[in-house]
């Protein structure tokens, strides 16, 4: 009775808090919806992250270059071409993916450090040549001023854009990781060796996770342009794929809405710090030592509402006083 109760409640209030995205731009000051819209795209980004570290057990150290190939190649499209909007932000996930695949058939072979390795120099080589291809790129600078559809024109406009997107990637996510190769590459995460031994093809498998992640990346980046109307390096940076790593940590591996509370933290944590301090970097390894030590299995990865219920139970059974 109890379960089915909390269960009635967990979901009205996913509807209340859904219909409260819905109407915050309606109440709220403009820089709080701006908050909002880069959380949904951060989100989206750790997310896809946790796809292929979390659910799949590899060492994917800089996955900002993927967002960064998503939002340069939508962003050089709409800036320096007269092609339709939607082929930019077509072809963002699909450059994302195809570097994901390109880098990911060097990567796979190799074990999980050297993995880790490989992909830090193959991204901070795209970061290079995005910092100093001043003739297309725009080098250090990036560029700003992006055209942007009429549509998402507006702050409004791009905030229930990004909106929208967010939630038909999250469902979609959602089906491949409840599908049967969702399934298989988390098996492959816990005993790769076992899976081989059965039959499963287990570097073809990684390697389209890695395609999925990266696609679900450039998606993200694709976003970012949208909500910012500029691209510049640092989108390439490791720092930001250590920023998405911990917002992944802090929320929890292995769960499905931990990285969009991670991201929803880092970001909010980031907003705040940025007005009073230039050390954000030296604030996100305190937060990475505190967690390491304190909360590896990460927020929802500590599972206070399995806690919670099991209190609860106790407590209608009498065994708590």
């Amino acid at each position: 009775m109890f379960g089915d109760m909390f269960q009635r409640k967990s979901l009205g209030a996913s509807v209340v808090f859904f219909v409260g995205l819905l109407i915050a731009p309606l109440i709220i000051p403009k820089f709080y919806t701006y908050i909002l819209a880069v959380i949904f795209v951060t989100a989206l980004l750790a997310m896809s992250l946790n796809l292929v570290v979390g659910h799949g057990g590899l060492f994917q150290f800089h996955h900002a270059a993927f967002y960064g190939v998503g939002a340069y190649t939508a962003g050089l499209i709409l800036a320096k071409t007269s092609w339709p909007w939607w082929i930019g932000f077509i072809a963002g996930p699909i450059a994302a993916a195809l570097t994901g695949f390109l880098i990911g058939m060097l990567c796979v072979r190799l074990n999980k450090l050297y993995f880790g390795m490989l992909q830090i120099s193959l991204g901070s080589l795209i970061w290079a040549i995005a910092f100093r291809w001043y003739d297309l790129t725009g080098g250090d600078d990036g560029i700003h001023g992006i055209p942007m559809p009429e549509f998402i024109s507006s702050l409004k406009s791009s905030y229930y854009f990004v909106l929208i997107i967010l939630g038909v990637c999250l469902i979609l996510m959602y089906l491949i990781l409840k599908s049967p190769f969702g399934t298989t590459l988390q098996a492959i995460r816990d005993n790769p060796e076992r899976c081989a031994a059965v039959g499963i093809n287990v570097r073809r498998h990684q390697l389209m996770g890695i395609v999925v992640a990266t696609f679900f990346a450039g998606v993200a980046g694709v976003l970012f342009v949208a909500v910012e109307g500029s691209i510049f390096p640092d989108l390439l940076f490791w720092i930001l794929s250590l920023e998405v790593f911990i917002m992944c940590l802090l929320g929890g591996w292995f769960t499905f809405g931990g990285p969009i509370l991670g991201a929803a933290i880092i970001v909010s944590l980031r907003t705040f710090v940025g007005t009073y301090t230039e050390y954000w970097t030296l604030i996100l390894g305190v937060v990475l030592i505190l967690l390491i030590f304190f909360l590896p299995d990460g927020i929802m990865g500590y599972n206070f509402l399995e806690k919670f219920r099991s209190w609860s139970k106790r407590t209608s059974a009498g065994t708590v006083e």
